[in-house]
C-alpha cells in the first residue's frame, strides 16, 4: 500500500501510483494490489451514491459497499480484469451491480468489510449524498457524476500541492475559481491588485495554471484507463456527466 500525504491525496513524489496505470492493475502482483487499493480509496464514493440511489439505506449503503472492495482486494486474484475493459470507473460499476445482485445474503451475513476494511468516511458521504442535487439523476448517471467530481477534486488537490511546493499557494487560491471560466470571466485587474502584480502577469499565470490543470486531468484520467487512445473520450464522458 502506498503511503498517503498529508493532502489526503495517497501520493507522494515517487511512490508506487504516481506512474500505475490499468493497464498494471490487471496484472496480478503486488504493484497491482497496491495500486488498486489506491483507486478504490480514491473513489469509494460514487460506488456508495449509486447504492443509495438504489435505494439502500445509509447503513446498508455502507456495508455494501465496504464489503465489496474489501472481498475484491482480499481475493488477492484479479483473474479477468482484461484491459478490453477499458476504463476502471466501467469495471468498478460492472463489478458491484453484480455484487449487488448476487452477494447481498453473504454481505449482510459477515462483518462489514471481512477483516479487511478500509479507512472510508462514511459521515462525509452521507453529507456528501444528502447535499447532492440529484433528484434527476439515475443512479448509473449519479455514479458517473460523483466519479467526475472526484477526480476533478483530485487535480486540482495535486495543482494546489505543486503551487505550495513551488512557493505560490496565494496565487493559486486567487486563480483556482478561474479554471474552469471563460477568458472573459477572469477579472484580471481585481486579480492584479490582489497579488500586486500587473495584469500581463496575471494573464500569464492564468494560462499556465489552466495549462497545467488540463495536463493533471489527462494524467488523472489516463491511471484509470487501459488505452491512452481513450483518455479525449473519456474526458468528455466524465464532463458530460454534469449535464446530466
Amino acid at each position: 500500500m502506498t503511503s498517503t500525504n498529508s493532502t489526503g491525496t495517497g501520493r507522494t513524489p515517487g511512490d508506487i501510483f504516481a506512474t500505475t496505470r490499468w493497464t498494471v492493475v490487471v496484472a496480478a502482483g503486488q504493484q497491482a494490489e497496491a495500486a488498486l487499493e489506491e483507486l478504490y480509496r480514491l473513489y469509494w464514493y460514487p460506488l456508495y451514491a449509486y447504492a443509495r440511489r438504489r435505494g439502500q439505506t445509509k447503513e446498508d449503503a455502507e456495508d455494501l459497499t465496504q464489503t465489496f472492495l474489501a472481498g475484491l482486494i482480499q481475493k488477492n486474484s484479479f483473474t479477468g480484469l482484461q484491459p478490453a475493459r477499458g476504463r476502471f470507473r466501467a469495471f468498478l460499476l460492472a463489478a458491484f451491480k453484480n455484487f449487488l445482485a448476487n452477494e447481498w445474503d453473504k454481505a449482510r451475513a459477515q462483518k462489514r468489510g471481512g477483516g479487511a476494511a478500509l479507512s472510508l468516511d462514511w459521515q462525509d458521504a452521507d453529507t456528501r449524498y444528502r447535499i447532492e442535487p440529484v433528484d434527476n439523476l439515475s443512479p448509473d448517471k449519479l455514479y458517473d457524476r460523483a466519479w467526475a467530481v472526484l477526480l476533478l477534486e483530485q487535480v486540482v488537490t495535486r495543482l494546489r500541492d505543486e503551487c505550495v511546493a513551488d512557493g505560490k499557494a496565494e496565487l493559486f487560491e486567487q486563480l483556482r475559481e478561474f479554471l474552469m471560466v471563460g477568458k472573459s470571466a477572469v477579472p484580471y485587474p481585481a486579480v492584479a491588485v490582489a497579488l500586486s502584480l500587473n495584469e500581463g502577469a496575471v494573464r500569464v499565470a492564468v494560462h499556465r495554471l489552466r495549462r497545467r490543470y488540463r495536463e493533471l486531468l489527462r494524467e488523472e484520467i489516463a491511471q484509470t484507463l487501459a488505452d491512452p487512445a481513450q483518455i479525449e473520450a473519456e474526458m468528455q464522458a466524465l464532463l458530460s456527466a454534469f449535464a446530466a
